[in-house]
């Protein structure tokens, strides 16, 4: 009679990172490192998100982990796009984005991560669809009477040179 093989352990990093979404429901967890950090500047990113863009953590979903709240996700799927967004049914959190062509990962928003998970964002997605809005770096100086907010002054016009200025033989 053979001896029944022990389970196999679940293959885990020394060091993982918990995510939440805003209630607390849904957590979740990732090994560290993460395979790599993204900003999203698509329009779909942008609306699912609510924000200019979107900065996801990318993890192998066999280092990938629900610790809660899986039942209280809702799914969004756009077939067209090839992509699966859900969400926390109670509080609306976005928690997870999947995409068609990259089965084996699953993106989560950095937002979520209250600890470092590994990897900075370093790569731009999508930014043909950057919203023309969205802060570009400019200079910011602090708001007169609005302790810690700041803003991007009004860039100077300068007045255009009247016409009459110009003689048509010049032109």
């Amino acid at each position: 009679m053979r001896k029944p093989k022990p389970p196999v352990p679940e293959k885990r990093s020394a060091v993982q990172a918990e995510a939440a979404c805003v209630c607390g429901a849904v957590r979740l967890e990732i090994d560290v490192p993460a395979v790599w950090a993204w900003h999203d500047h698509s329009e779909a990113s942008r609306r699912a998100q609510g924000c200019a863009y979107a900065t996801y953590v990318g993890s192998w979903k066999s280092r990938f982990r629900m610790l809660a709240g899986e039942e209280r996700l809702t799914r969004f799927e756009d077939r067209k796009a090839g992509t699966v967004r859900s969400f926390c049914a109670a509080c609306g959190t976005p928690v997870l984005y999947e995409r068609a062509r990259s089965p084996a990962i699953v993106n989560i928003p950095r937002a979520l991560f209250a600890s470092r998970t590994g990897r900075e964002p370093r790569y731009h997605m999508n930014l043909t669809e950057k919203a023309d809005w969205t802060w570009a770096g400019e200079p910011l100086g602090p708001l007169k009477g609005y302790p810690g907010v700041m803003w991007a002054r009004p860039k100077r016009r300068r007045e255009p040179l009247p016409d009459s200025l110009f003689s048509p033989e010049e032109a």
